[in-house]
Formats: C-alpha cells, sequence, structure tokens
C-alpha cells in the first residue's frame, strides 16, 4: 500500500501533467518559454505577498502571474520587445520577491520549497486548488482551441480568418499564470517551465497533428511525475528536480530512437 503522503504527490503530478501537455504544446509552437521562466520568477513575490499577509499561497502567485501576463500584453501592445519586457519583469518581480521574503521569518526557511518544489508535501487543500486551476486551464484550452492553433500557425491567417491574435496571445498568458501558480507547490519556480517544454519537445518528435502532440505530452508529463517520484523514493533524491531529470531522460532516449 502506498503511504497518503505518496498518493497525494501522484495526484498533484498527473493535475500538473494533465495540462502541461496542451499548454507545453503552445508554449512550443509559439517560442513562448522565456516568459513561462518570467511568470515563474514572477511567482515568487506572490509568495512573499501572501506569506506577508497570511493568505493562500496560490492566492498570491495567482494574482501576481496574472498581472505579469496582463501586463507583458500591455505593453508588448504598445510596442516594447517582448524580450526586454519579460527581462525586466522577471528579474525585478524575482528580485522585490526576494527581498520582500527576508521581511517574513517564517518564509526564509520553506524558500527552497518553492524555488524546487516540494510535492511530497503537498496536501488535500493544495489537491483541490491543483485540480480545479488544471481543469480550468484545460477547459479554457478546449473552448479556444482552433483559434490558438490558427494563431500560432500564422497571425496574418488567423485575422484574414476573424480571429484576434492578441486575444489569444491573452488567453495563452493568463493559461499559462494559472498553472504556474499550481506548478509553484510540485516542482517550484524554477522548474516550471521545463515541465512545460520538456515534454512537449518530445512529444514533437512523433506527432502528426497539433492534437496527438497535445496528448502525447501529457502522457509523457504523467510518466515523467511516476518515474520521478519513484526514482526520489528509491534514491532519497528531491522530488521536484526528480520528475524534470526523468522528463530529460525521456526527451534524450526519444531522439535515439526518432534517429533511427
Amino acid at each position: 500500500m502506498l503511504d497518503d503522503f505518496l498518493i497525494r504527490a501522484i495526484l498533484a503530478g498527473l493535475g500538473l501533467a494533465l495540462v502541461a501537455g496542451p499548454l507545453g504544446s503552445f508554449v512550443v509552437w509559439r517560442r513562448m518559454a522565456y516568459f513561462g521562466d518570467s511568470t515563474a520568477h514572477a511567482a515568487i513575490l506572490g509568495v512573499a505577498l501572501a506569506l506577508a499577509f497570511d493568505l493562500s499561497i496560490y492566492a498570491g502567485t495567482i494574482t501576481v502571474a496574472l498581472a505579469v501576463a496582463v501586463l507583458v500584453t500591455a505593453l508588448t501592445a504598445r510596442g516594447q520587445a517582448m524580450d526586454t519586457v519579460l527581462g525586466v519583469i522577471a528579474h525585478s518581480a524575482l528580485a522585490f520577491g526576494l527581498v520582500a521574503i527576508s521581511f517574513v521569518p517564517a518564509a526564509r526557511v520553506d524558500l527552497a520549497s518553492y524555488l524546487f518544489g516540494d510535492i511530497l508535501a503537498v496536501g488535500r487543500s493544495d489537491l483541490v486548488w491543483i485540480w480545479a486551476g488544471a481543469l480550468s486551464v484545460l477547459a479554457l484550452l478546449v473552448w479556444r482551441w482552433q483559434k490558438l492553433v490558427t494563431a500560432s500557425v500564422n497571425e496574418e491567417l488567423a485575422m484574414a480568418a476573424g480571429i484576434d491574435p492578441r486575444l489569444e496571445r491573452l488567453a495563452l498568458s493568463i493559461a499559462l499564470a494559472l498553472v504556474v501558480a499550481i506548478a509553484i507547490r510540485i516542482v517550484g519556480s524554477l522548474l516550471i517551465s521545463a515541465m512545460l517544454i520538456i515534454p512537449a519537445a518530445t512529444a514533437r518528435r512523433f506527432a502528426a497533428t497539433p492534437e496527438r502532440m497535445a496528448a502525447i505530452a501529457s502522457i509523457l508529463a504523467a510518466l515523467s511525475v511516476l518515474t520521478g517520484l519513484l526514482a526520489s523514493l528509491y534514491l532519497d533524491s528531491p522530488a521536484g528536480p526528480s520528475v524534470v531529470a526523468a522528463a530529460t531522460v525521456f526527451f534524450v532516449f526519444a531522439q535515439g530512437v526518432r534517429s533511427r
């Protein structure tokens, strides 16, 4: 029989995997990896605010992550370069977050768990937040799937079809913000982008359609969670990094299989 903490960890990881596949596919297609990193780094500021005001960690990270998504969309619409905006916001929010955490004594000990994740410490209330967030993002992606795919392939084609690429970009930004918020307890702010990018990049080698790539990426993410947790259990290694390491092993293996 599995211990309760391990069952909760598996359920939390599978919740992330469910949405990491389709959302990670869009991150790969649209080259939004830096956006994911920026939002994840900014989430540390949300953690600091939540701890300082005795709020839910998820409420704090969701608020800051959504603010970053809206701010980036607004600034890029004014002609600012995307990479410049992301660089300024990511490093500024991370710096302010770390400074703010230094004034919250109770948070100093737990900082590593927010940077690298602590999936084995996930509680039942965490599972509610994780699955509610994952299902919300999945519903958003299913609702706007065709428009998102069209806008990702060619923005001019999307405009000709009556689709506003800026609206679809904002929808993806909001989805990323929500996933960053729910994933911070699982793999940490420094590794969230890896769980979005690596399974999707691996699936891309074997998929002929966007839908198939999203499905394969979710399966690979789920396998990475199970393999990483098993490795963590037997090797006594950090759980979050072990999950990402497992995803990387699948990626390397896929390159060899595809080459042959």
